[in-house]
C-alpha cells in the first residue's frame, strides 16, 4: 500500500481548494438573496437569468471563435437547461413556505441522489472510505441544523409540507443537473457546456419570467440597495458556474456536492466576524466533521487512481511482452490511466475524423 503522503497529489489540493472557493461563492449568493428579500424583492428566476445570459455571451464568443461543431446533441442541452433553471427556482421558492433550517437539512438529499445517479449512469464505483466520507459530511450538515434548533433559531413557515416538498424536488433536480454536467464536460468540454447551458438557460428563464415574474419586476424600485445585491448575485453565480465544470472534471459530481455542504459553515464565519453574532459550539464540531469527510473522500479517490495505475502498468508490461499495442497508457508522474470508454460516448456525436478513442479516467 502506498504511503499516505503519496495520496496528497496536486489533484487532491486543487479539488479541495476549488471546492471551498465554490462553497464561498454559494455563500455569497445566499447573502445576496437575503439582502434582496429584505428589500422585498422576490424574483428568483430573474436573478438566475442574468447569470445564464453572461454564460451565453462569454462562452458563446469563445465557442464561436473556435468554429467547431457540437460534440453532444443540442437537445441534451435543452433538457439540462430546463432542469437547472427549475432546480434553482424550486429551492429559492421553498423559503417562502418553510424554515431555513428545513431547507438546509433537506438540501442534503442531493448527495444520495448524486451517488445513485453516478453509480447507475456513469458506472462510478464508491469504496467504503468514500461512503464514510459522505456520511461524515452529511452528519456535519445535520449537526448545523440541530445547532439552530438548540439555539432557538428555527422559525416555522406558512406551509412547511409544501416547502419541504419543493426542497426535495429541487435537490433531486440539482443532482440530475450535476451528474449530466459531469458527463457532458468530460465528453464535450467546458466551453461547449457553459455556452449551450447559458443559451438555453437564458431562453427558458426568459419565458418563465414573462409568465410568472413580469409584474414583480415592474414593481421593483431599483435603488442602490436593490441593484448591488442583484449584481453581486449574478457575478457570483457566473463565477460559480464557470468553475463547476473544472471540479467535475477533477473529482466528479459527488465531490462537488460534498464541498458545497461547507457553505453553511462559511455562513457561520461571516455571521461571527461581519455581524458579530454568537453561534452554538455544535457549529464547530460540524465544521470539523465536514472537513474530515471531504479529506477522506478525496484521499479515497487518489487511492483508486493509484490502484488503476498499478493495474495499467501490469497490462502495459504484459502487452509489451506479447508484442501487441496496449490499450491503456500511463502518462507522466501523475500516472493518469487513459481508457477507451465507448459506452459513455454513445450519446456524443462522433468527430468527422476521429482519433484513437483514449479518454481521461473519471475522477471518482
Amino acid at each position: 500500500m502506498r504511503g499516505f503522503r503519496t495520496l496528497w497529489t496536486k489533484k487532491t489540493w486543487i479539488g479541495l481548494g476549488l471546492g471551498q472557493i465554490l462553497s464561498l461563492l454559494i455563500t455569497s449568493t445566499g447573502f445576496s438573496s437575503s439582502e434582496l428579500a429584505k428589500q422585498g424583492i422576490n424574483a428568483p428566476t430573474s436573478q438566475s437569468f442574468v447569470n445564464y445570459v453572461l454564460l451565453a455571451i462569454v462562452y458563446g464568443i469563445i465557442m464561436f471563435s473556435r468554429r467547431k461543431a457540437l460534440k453532444a446533441k443540442w437537445y441534451y442541452y435543452i433538457l439540462l437547461g430546463l432542469v437547472d433553471v427549475e432546480a434553482n427556482f424550486l429551492v429559492v421558492k421553498a423559503y417562502q413556505y418553510t424554515s431555513i433550517t428545513s431547507v438546509m437539512l433537506l438540501d442534503c438529499w442531493a448527495i444520495p441522489c448524486v451517488l445513485l445517479f453516478t453509480w447507475l449512469f456513469l458506472k462510478t464505483k464508491y469504496r467504503p472510505r468514500k461512503i464514510v466520507g459522505v456520511v461524515l459530511c452529511v452528519a456535519g450538515a445535520i449537526a448545523v441544523v440541530f445547532s439552530d434548533v438548540h439555539a432557538g433559531e428555527r422559525a416555522g413557515g406558512s406551509n412547511p409540507i409544501k416547502g419541504d416538498a419543493l426542497v426535495i424536488a429541487g435537490a433531486t433536480l440539482y443532482a440530475v443537473s450535476n451528474v449530466s454536467e459531469e458527463f457532458l464536460v468530460k465528453n464535450s468540454g467546458r466551453v461547449e457546456l457553459m455556452a449551450m447551458l447559458g443559451l438555453f438557460g437564458s431562453i427558458i428563464s426568459g419565458i418563465q419570467i414573462s409568465i410568472i415574474e413580469r409584474n414583480e419586476l415592474k414593481s421593483i424600485n431599483w435603488t442602490a440597495g436593490a441593484t448591488l445585491p442583484f449584481v453581486g448575485f449574478s457575478v457570483a453565480m457566473f463565477l460559480f458556474y464557470s468553475l463547476v465544470p473544472i471540479l467535475l472534471q477533477i473529482n466528479g459530481a459527488a465531490m462537488l456536492n460534498l464541498s458545497l455542504m461547507t457553505s453553511d459553515m462559511w455562513a457561520v464565519v461571516i455571521r461571527i466576524f461581519a455581524y458579530h453574532e454568537k453561534v452554538d459550539w455544535i457549529y464547530f464540531v460540524a465544521f470539523v466533521a465536514v472537513v474530515v469527510g471531504l479529506v477522506l473522500y478525496s484521499v479515497a479517490d487518489k487511492e483508486e487512481n493509484h490502484s488503476r495505475v498499478d493495474v495499467a502498468i501490469e497490462i502495459v508490461d504484459v502487452e509489451r511482452g506479447s508484442g501487441s499495442t496496449p490499450d491503456v497508457r500511463v502518462d507522466g508522474d501523475e500516472g493518469r490511466d487513459r481508457i477507451d470508454k465507448k459506452d459513455e460516448n454513445a450519446l456524443v456525436e462522433p468527430e468527422p475524423e476521429p482519433e484513437p478513442s483514449i479518454l481521461g479516467s473519471r475522477g471518482t
